[in-house]
């Protein structure tokens, strides 16, 4: 593969419907192949051969070939895969924050669609989809045997038409069946409010092209709400984040690094698959675009600031906190992430179908993979929704997945129990912490978008303004 792979790429973890994946777009070129296995080819061909003579029924060449590609992919890691044209052309809408379906972001395991997290305001969302959840038929035909495009394929539909989700949930005693109604997902992917005098609330749901641009107007507009203007402490919500675009992790971590800074490297075989990208404008920027990181509020660069992660945090949001972290720009809040430490690179071919490649490893500024590994809280708190025992059930991440990439650092990485149960950690006092039926998001009211009884986030605020009020004392 000759020239540079862009760094416009999309980071995430396998999103069914939309872009959450870790993607970079080069140019199409020819590689020598400097050697074929000569007996395994032979071997393919026989069986190909027989496949066409003998089978039970005709197949078409076109089909046994695909489905030969499909499963020489699918069979390397969770995330690559092949893209017929028609995925292609969605994936590519999709990371302008509007697509078609039912906004679930998943992952295969064991032959079932596995759910790392419904997006917000999604039939999914609103139907009681949640992370953990094993789909095993879809209306009437079971998942199992089907590839992640097949069951995305079935998934997709006309806004307005329903489909039927089988869905098997840890905890539960039986097999639930849910109800959908598909429709044209749009993702406001920034959301922002002054939940109390100099103190900002941001949240990002996913990455997507005009994230970072988003991020800045939401500063901007906290700023002319707040009286005093500056503000005293900021809480970056990235729970059950995806991940999405490469550039816009980039310009995310840069609104709040120091310029210069590095948010991100990658390593990989090839040279092309070694980057490393610093918060400058050339690596979240397309050519001839203005640089909008200059319009922000001058208080964006010093805030006291809290991260808040949990296990469906993916890719992007693991760059974010993981480059925050490492500068010692923010403390991270909550439990410990996804762990999608790879990078998939999209490889279009010449009859307008791709390959999502997975091909090199993501690092932190302070050098860590967090591959089947995730970012780990400065400070671990639980969510007050879900006891214990139960978020141990329900949580999902990357190490769970059917032939993960290898944390190269940490071979034993996802291996061992989670991290938030080897040590101290914030414990819910909700009353409803060991309520299995309490399962989910803290309740929203009309109008809000982050509930007063988010135990997470209230414990966040509240070391927000300890580390102001140190803040003030030391200036």
């Amino acid at each position: 593969m000759s020239g540079k792979l862009k760094q416009f790429s999309l980071i995430g973890i396998g999103i069914i419907f939309g872009a959450a994946l870790t993607l970079n777009y080069p140019a199409i070129a020819e590689r020598e192949v400097k050697s074929l296995p000569i007996e395994d080819l032979r071997a393919f061909s026989e069986i190909f051969g027989k496949i066409k003579s003998d089978y039970v029924e005709p197949v078409e060449d076109k089909k046994l070939i695909t489905q030969a590609i499909n499963g020489m992919l699918s069979g390397l890691d969770p995330h690559s895969s092949y893209l017929d044209d028609e995925a292609f052309k969605e994936l590519q809408v999709g990371t302008q924050g509007e697509f078609g379906g039912l906004g679930i972001e998943v992952g295969m395991e064991d032959g079932f669609v596995k759910v790392v997290s419904p997006i917000e305001d999604t039939p999914a969302f609103k139907a009681g989809v949640k992370s953990g959840d094993l789909v095993i038929k879809l209306d009437d035909t079971p998942v199992k045997g089907m590839t992640l495009n097949d069951a995305v394929k079935k998934m997709r539909g006309k806004p307005g038409t329903d489909i039927v989700l089988t869905i098997v949930r840890k905890g539960e005693g039986k097999p639930l069946t849910l109800t959908l109604t598909r429709a044209v997902i749009k993702i406001k992917s920034v959301k922002h409010k002054l939940v109390e005098p100099d103190f900002g609330y941001v949240r990002i749901t996913q990455f997507q092209e005009h994230t970072g641009e988003n991020l800045v107007s939401a500063l901007k507009d906290l700023q002319e709400q707040n009286k005093t203007n500056s503000l005293r402490g900021l809480v970056l919500d990235l729970r059950n984040d995806p991940g999405g675009l490469l550039n816009t992790a980039v310009s995310v971590s840069g609104a709040f690094l120091k310029p210069g800074d590095l948010v991100v490297y990658t390593d990989g075989r090839t040279e092309d698959a070694k980057m490393r990208l610093t918060n400058a404008r050339e690596n979240y920027l397309r050519p001839g675009e203005s640089d909008y990181l200059k319009n922000l509020p001058a208080w964006s660069k010093d805030v006291p600031m809290v991260v808040l992660v949990n296990s469906g945090s993916a890719s992007a949001s693991e760059i974010v906190a993981g480059a925050l972290q490492d500068h010692k720009r923010a403390l991270v809040l909550g439990t410990q992430t996804f762990g999608k430490g790879s990078v998939q690179t999209i490889l279009p071919l010449n009859n307008g179908t791709a390959i999502k490649l997975t091909t090199a490893r993501y690092f932190t500024p302070g050098g860590r993979s967090i591959q089947a590994k995730g970012i780990t809280p400065d400070i671990i708190v639980e969510d007050a929704t879900i006891s214990n025992a139960d978020s141990a059930k329900m949580e999902v991440r990357e190490a769970d997945l059917d032939k993960h990439l290898s944390n190269n650092q940490d071979p034993e990485a996802g291996n061992n129990k989670p991290v938030e149960d080897q040590g101290k950690s914030e414990k819910p006092k909700d009353d409803n912490a060991g309520n299995s039926k309490s399962h989910g998001k803290p309740k929203l009211e009309p109008g809000e978008i982050v509930s007063k009884t988010d135990y997470q986030f209230n414990q966040a605020l509240t070391l927000l303004k300890g580390l102001s009020l140190l803040q003030s004392r030391k200036n």
